[in-house]
């Protein structure tokens, strides 16, 4: 049946529906333009009008160095929506992101979530509801605590053991070329299901993206990266009405294979909890030591919230999230050290005479992350590495309060989006010197030609205002899986192998979605001579 229309309307001329559009619009954008009173801070025209330049910023794959370069251009806060406002200061930072302040994230994180069976599953990196964020991260932290985590080491050695295995069969060879991004993050990604499930999921095994799910994690962030500075495109395009009805009763399957293998190897441990009728503690730490056993523990205390749904999630989203962005940060240490040979170098020598006294200890080629504490050129080039190349390179977005705050100095009105970029907070001149494009290692190391006191407080800002795991209450609660990669895999790596770069007169390429993912990284791979 047709829809009625008034005769009021009817006799009206097509044009002037489109003149009320028009004025419609015209009416509307000042009222961006002033919305707030931010129209006193500077930032691209359009940006003060509609969100549709933060939509192309980012797919231009660049948003990390053009927010960068507004900052460099327009100072420490620059608007880049009608509601929306980068800061750049260590001090708003602070202010965005302190524990005291809790500010809910914007809705720019729900467009992450997934739907299953009709559901949107309400992740902890996606919710914008903090009280449900603070119940869900206490039921799970002791997981990730690193006194827990050196439990999981061993997965992490029998992944690592493998991977060097096959790097030596199908890479160092004459002529054999690695694209070596991939490469680690196949590494990543199978030591985070093992960490997670006991089991690989088989990328270095295999040599292959098992089930394209490093495919479909691009794809995902390709996708929600620009979206989500829109989110009601979201809306329309995913999380509309028919499609949840169509997943609701399984007509459509939007599962990633990340998802079907972390089902099922749910489905595999509840099955062997049903026939042991309860998880002892030596199934905790002894052949089932992993993630998966140690929120199944917690369900147990509070079986109601933490439910198989919950579970399932919280687990599908730590290897989602875990593997993009160590291999990012793995990739970004054995470029810079590719594209410095006197740093790659140093490292190599501290390296070598802590194996060669006996301080570093190699069992079976794996260095143990307790023995990797004792190098500190290592520690000064992975740290260096999450300043200079930080995993993230859009603002991490939060919402002002209703009643508004002072954010460094300015009274931002309640509603507003705030946040920081890791790209720009890192590249504070009066932080981390006059050379913060520089890949300086040395920067992290004691000057012993200065004041000792004077030089532990300029390393210790320098720590406090490293942004590249989040802050405060949100802060990665994975950066101790990612830690003990990195600091186990880099010396077992160097104290093995050397690497070449196959172009060394060209840069590598850096992909800007959620993540600044490299791109043309290929290196040649020898083994050492020992």
């Amino acid at each position: 049946m047709a829809l009625a229309v008034p005769d009021s309307l009817a006799g009206l001329p097509a044009s002037w529906f489109i003149i009320a559009g028009v004025v419609g619009l015209l009416a509307f954008l000042p009222r961006n333009k002033y919305y707030g009173g931010l129209n006193r801070y500077p930032g691209p025209v359009l940006a003060s009008f509609t969100n549709w330049w933060r939509f192309f910023c980012v797919l231009r794959r660049k948003s990390n160095f053009e927010i960068r370069e507004l900052h460099e251009k327009h100072g420490d806060v620059v608007r880049l929506g009608p509601d929306c406002l980068s800061f750049s200061s260590p001090e708003a930072m602070k202010a965005i992101y302190g524990l005291n302040n809790r500010l809910a994230k914007s809705e720019f994180y729900p467009v992450q979530m997934q739907i299953s069976r009709g559901k949107i599953l309400q992740s902890l990196f996606g919710t914008t509801d903090n009280d449900y964020h603070a119940r869900l991260r206490r039921t799970v932290s002791n997981a990730f605590s690193m006194s827990t985590m050196v439990q999981y080491e061993p997965r992490v050695d029998e992944t690592a053991r493998v991977f060097l295995s096959q790097t030596s069969r199908l890479f160092a060879q004459p002529g054999a070329k690695c694209e070596f991004v991939k490469w680690l993050q196949y590494f990543a990604f199978d030591v985070i299901t093992e960490v997670t499930y006991s089991r690989r999921v088989g990328f270095i095994d295999n040599f292959e993206d098992v089930d394209g799910i490093i495919a479909w994690l691009d794809k995902l962030f390709d996708y929600t990266t620009p979206v989500g500075q829109m989110p009601f495109l979201d809306k329309l395009l995913v999380k509309n009405p028919i499609s949840t009805l169509l997943s609701k009763y399984g007509l459509i399957d939007n599962s990633s294979g990340t998802a079907r293998f972390s089902r099922a190897r749910m489905a595999e441990r509840l099955g062997e909890i049903a026939q042991k009728q309860k998880i002892d503690e030596e199934d905790y730490i002894g052949s089932r030591g992993d993630l998966l056993t140690s929120f199944l523990k917690s369900q147990r205390n509070d079986p109601v919230f933490f439910d198989d749904g919950r579970v399932l999630t919280m687990a599908a989203s730590v290897a989602l999230a875990g593997s993009d962005t160590t291999a990012i940060s793995l990739a970004a240490v054995f470029y810079h050290l590719a594209k410095n040979p006197a740093t790659n170098d140093r490292l190599r020598r501290e390296i070598d005479d802590a194996v060669s006294s006996g301080r570093l200890q190699d069992k079976d080629g794996i260095m143990s992350w307790t023995d990797a504490q004792k190098l500190p050129y290592l520690d000064a080039c992975i740290k260096e590495v999450f300043r200079i190349h930080p995993a993230i390179g859009f603002i991490l977005e939060r919402v002002v309060p209703p009643q508004g705050m002072d954010i460094d100095g300015h009274f931002i009105p309640g509603g507003t989006v705030v946040g920081c970029s890791p790209w720009t907070i890192h590249r504070r001149r009066e932080v981390y010197g006059d050379d913060v494009d520089d890949y300086r290692p040395e920067r992290w190391l004691v000057d012993e030609t200065v004041s000792a006191e004077a030089e532990h407080e300029r390393i210790r800002v320098m720590t406090n205002t490293l942004f590249h795991f989040g802050g405060g209450s949100r802060t990665c609660l994975g950066k101790n899986i990612a830690l003990l990669e990195l600091y186990k895999l880099i010396p077992s790596f160097i104290n093995r192998f050397e690497v070449k770069l196959a172009n060394p007169n060209e840069e590598w390429e850096l992909h800007a979605a959620w993540f600044i993912k490299p791109h043309r990284f290929d290196v040649y791979i020898t083994e050492r001579e020992k």
